[in-house]
């Protein structure tokens, strides 16, 4: 009796721990699932990208050269420098007072030395005292070109956030055409239910019902068609964000970004202050216009402090020390034009900068009055869009009471639901152009960046 009780027990006690398992799995697989929203999407994908890194220019600088040679000037110079020069360097261990052409030798140890090996370890300073604003030049250039760098690293920030909000939007929008796909996919085989029923009942022809058939096969087709589309779009906001593809995303609620407001010629004159990419070509401007006072100075006398330690040992071990300062004036009197050719290069290229701001400039004008046009069309037809559904839905609803009723033909009644969902994607892809157009509108004028979005880039690296 109590075999008949285990065995009556087992198969229940087997689906409870069967259940226990996928329920654990079930919760691992959520766990490890990667939850984010709009504002940490953005957080990490701008922390995917390398920081830029700046250089700083270093007036003293330390080296040390390390040399071995059997040349008979370099050993030479290196022993001096040594403080290890002999009399026997210079031969005179082959001096005879008894030969009369004693001064016609030549002396094997001065011209054929062995080899001999020196580090030299030196720090040297250079000052300039004069050089026709060279040096300034060079600090201006320098300066501009890495505000240019900081402007073009902001503008390509805001075209990454840009991209993000299309991907994410993107992901939402696939998604939402999928639920229409599965509404019709539903009320197409509603379709071919009342077409079979009505069939039965001789109240129907056949091709009522085929052509029922065949609006379900296309529903379905296009359903898988709306599926596909969302796994590309989830792979393509994987790839911003760093993310594997096969790694599991749950993102949060649609985009919400500011609508456009203000006049256009206060979004025209903020763009022009604020948008990094003109930002960056004025830098860049005045780096080329630093180049000219560069190519100037050149031809202008140049007047240099030099002050040197070294060490000249065998090895680093920094005995024989020697210091050197020097005054250096420097003034090319005649360079056959290379100066001036110089200076007309410097100028040309000023000039063409020049010319390239002022159609960035023109270009940002002609975007953000686009952008204001835009603004206001997709305003108005989010309007038309969500009128037209309503209207649809309630065709819809008619004709599928006259149909019922004999009063309407099944290619009428599928004709009415097709305009249905195709006013659902219309409205889809409205509220997917409002928000790429708000994206586009906030980047024209500088503001698409984490901190007008909500998003803190102090939380960049913990996402």
């Amino acid at each position: 009796m109590k075999q008949d009780v285990l065995l009556r027990f087992r198969p229940r006690a087997l689906w409870v721990w069967s259940l226990l398992v996928v329920l654990g799995t079930t919760t691992s697989l959520a766990e490890s699932m990667q939850s984010m929203d709009f504002s940490a999407c953005v957080q990490r994908a701008l922390a995917q990208n390398p920081e830029m890194e700046m250089s700083r220019a270093q007036i003293e600088q330390a080296s040390a050269t390390g040399t071995y040679s059997n040349d008979a000037m370099n050993v030479f110079g290196m022993k001096l420098g040594q403080r290890q020069a002999t009399f026997g360097d210079f031969g005179f261990g082959q001096f005879d007072a008894t030969n009369p052409n004693i001064l016609n030798v030549v002396p094997n140890d001065l011209n054929n030395p062995g080899g001999t090996g020196n580090v030299n370890s030196r720090i040297e300073l250079l000052v300039p005292v004069y050089n026709g604003g060279l040096v300034d030049s060079y600090v201006q250039q320098a300066r501009a070109q890495v505000r240019a760098a900081q402007e073009g690293d902001a503008a390509a920030r805001q075209a990454l956030v840009k991209q993000v909000t299309m991907a994410y939007e993107g992901v939402h929008a696939a998604r939402a055409f999928v639920k229409v796909g599965e509404q019709a996919r539903l009320a197409s085989q509603e379709y071919v239910r009342i077409a079979e029923k009505m069939l039965a009942q001789g109240v129907s022809l056949k091709s009522d019902y085929l052509l029922a058939q065949v609006r379900l096969d296309d529903v379905q087709v296009q359903l898988a068609q709306a599926r596909n589309q969302e796994a590309v779009a989830l792979d393509q906001l994987h790839l911003l964000l760093g993310i594997p593809l096969e790694a599991p995303l749950q993102l949060g609620a649609s985009v919400s970004l500011p609508a456009a407001e203000g006049t256009p010629e206060a979004w025209q004159n903020e763009a022009l202050a604020n948008n990094p990419q003109l930002n960056a070509a004025r830098h860049q401007l005045a780096s080329v216009s630093a180049g000219v006072d560069t190519a100037r100075a050149a031809g202008l006398p140049q007047v240099n402090l030099m002050a040197r330690q070294e060490w000249n040992d065998p090895g680093l071990e920094f005995g024989a020390n020697s210091y050197t300062v020097a005054g250096v004036m420097s003034w090319s009197a005649f360079d056959g034009g290379a100066t001036a050719a110089a200076v007309d290069r410097a100028q040309a290229a000023r000039i063409e900068m020049s010319t390239k701001l002022r159609q960035a400039e023109d270009g940002v004008r002609l975007q953000v009055r686009d952008a204001a046009r835009k603004a206001q069309e997709i305003e108005d037809r989010l309007v038309a869009r969500k009128r037209a559904l309503a209207q649809a839905e309630e065709a819809v609803r008619l004709m599928k009471k006259r149909y019922e009723n004999g009063l309407a033909t099944m290619l009428e009644l599928l004709t009415t639901q097709a305009q249905q969902d195709k006013a659902n994607a219309d409205l889809i892809s409205a509220r997917y152009e409002q928000v790429v157009q708000r994206a586009e509108w906030m980047r024209l004028l500088g503001r698409l960046t984490p901190e007008h979005l909500g998003a803190d880039p102090a939380k960049a690296s913990a996402s």
